[in-house]
């Protein structure tokens, strides 16, 4: 394996898990550092950037967006506590609103399906009906 402060960036996004695209996509972003060509011509990535891209996609999978990342990013020192807690309180919140959303989808969607379950016979659909707005 190559050593950790050498990596390509095919070594370095299979190391975090994601594709080159995914890592260039970051670095157009401004959420990952774009290195200095060395070594004959290549950029090289080290420990420090795969950390940075996992703590990316971590954020990503809370549901954080890019920009909520890159404000993360720049209170990842772990002195600004209050600030993270904040703009995590702000997710949370998102989340339980989307929750909310989808508790009310399903409930609708279970009684439309269970009405189209009791329909015997040549009588419309309670589903296409509803969703044609009668």
């Amino acid at each position: 394996m190559n050593s950790p402060e050498y990596l390509t960036i095919g070594t370095f996004a299979a190391a975090a898990g994601v594709s080159v695209e995914t890592v260039r996509f970051y670095q157009h972003k401004g959420l990952l550092r774009t290195p200095q060509r060395r070594y004959g011509s290549i950029r090289r990535y080290g420990a420090a950037d795969v950390a940075r891209l996992k703590f990316v996609k971590a954020a990503q999978r809370l549901g954080f967006s890019l920009s909520q990342v890159g404000q993360l990013l720049t209170l990842q020192d772990g002195t600004h506590c209050s600030e993270a807690a904040e703009l995590a309180a702000r997710q949370l919140a998102d989340v339980r609103t989307k929750l909310a959303d989808l508790q009310r989808i399903e409930a609708a969607l279970s009684k439309l399906v269970g009405e189209c379950r009791a329909q015997r016979g040549s009588v419309s659909c309670p589903l296409i009906t509803a969703l044609q707005g009668g």
